[in-house]
């Protein structure tokens, strides 16, 4: 495949996102309490189904390096790798000598996922908490730590940077329901409640091969906001991505910023996870003709945070 320039489609508008999100809200769905969200659509039987997906016991690491290296730049940058022992001048008995290190790095730097406690609006966050909830200690309610238990489930990705003909996607493209459809259709693929749906940009690959950290990170293909709505109505329980904010950038309102976000984390419930790498799996699946698997993407149970670093793999 050849990179080429998207083709300019009419634009369609799109609903006021308030509006969307009150219509799609899932607050109080799973109780007053619930901080989890959309993840609770995995249920024990799902998963269970899920696990019957392994076939082969191919694994597919998703994550990218946790390095300097990375495609961050900016408020979060990269991690940083630093040794606080090497063996060098120790002395124990019997010669025994070790090495220890440390990293420092922002939560959401490289693939991860964001808390539900990520974004808010209008001082509410997902289930009517209040954002008041979280502070410089952190959030009290709806942190990445309520998701310990894990996600894990039956993972289905839909590769539209194929379906498109091109390498990668370019900034600014917006990825319809329409394309949903027509990947699935493609694919010979449909999602089900309590799927974990990953869509491939090809955005990985173009950082990868450009190595342009700024590039990357100044707009993206991805979701517009009426992917919401398809999301909504097959019960995702969660969604991921190549890109670094899941959705279309620049963004398709002029008067709001990551309308997605809002309505998918803060309405909804739905946690995202972003900057994977999908390119190995997405050949297999091409190869093979099967475009589920077992996805187990735990985050780090780190009390009141709001993303977590996670190292996601997909198994056939």
């Amino acid at each position: 495949m050849t990179r080429t320039e998207p083709v300019n489609e009419p634009q369609v508008a799109v609903e006021d996102f308030r509006t969307l999100g009150r219509r799609l809200s899932n607050w109080g769905r799973w109780g007053e309490q619930d901080e989890r969200g959309t993840v609770n659509l995995i249920t024990g039987e799902r998963l269970a189904a899920a696990a019957q997906l392994v076939r082969r016991g191919r694994v597919f690491p998703l994550g990218i390096p946790l390095d300097e290296n990375g495609p961050q730049s900016g408020m979060r940058g990269n991690p940083i790798h630093l040794m606080s022992e090497t063996g060098a001048e120790q002395v124990f008995p019997g010669g025994f000598r070790y090495a220890d290190d440390y990293i420092f790095m922002p939560l959401q730097s490289s693939s991860q996922w964001d808390a539900l406690a990520h974004v808010y609006y209008d001082d509410r966050m997902y289930n009517g908490f209040p954002a008041g909830d979280t502070t410089v200690k952190g959030a009290v309610r709806c942190s990445i730590d309520k998701q310990a238990a894990g996600i894990a489930g039956r993972g289905v990705l839909l590769d539209i940077a194929a379906l498109k003909g091109v390498d990668w996607l370019e900034a600014g493209t917006v990825i319809t329901p329409e394309d949903l459809d027509a990947a699935c259709q493609a694919q010979g693929v449909t999602v089900l409640p309590g799927d974990i749906l990953l869509f491939r940009t090809g955005w990985r690959r173009k950082f990868v091969q450009e190595g342009d950290a700024a590039a990357f990170m100044a707009g993206e293909p991805g979701l517009g906001q009426r992917c919401c709505e398809w999301l909504h109505e097959r019960d995702v329980a969660a969604v991921g991505s190549d890109n670094w904010a899941i959705e279309v950038l620049p963004g398709e309102s002029p008067d709001a910023l990551l309308t997605v976000h809002m309505v998918l984390i803060r309405d909804m419930g739905m946690s995202l996870c972003e900057i994977l790498d999908l390119d190995e799996l997405a050949e297999d699946c091409h190869t093979d003709g099967c475009w589920e698997f077992l996805f187990v993407a735990p985050p780090l149970p780190i009390s009141r945070a709001v993303g977590s670093p996670v190292n996601p793999l997909a198994i056939k």
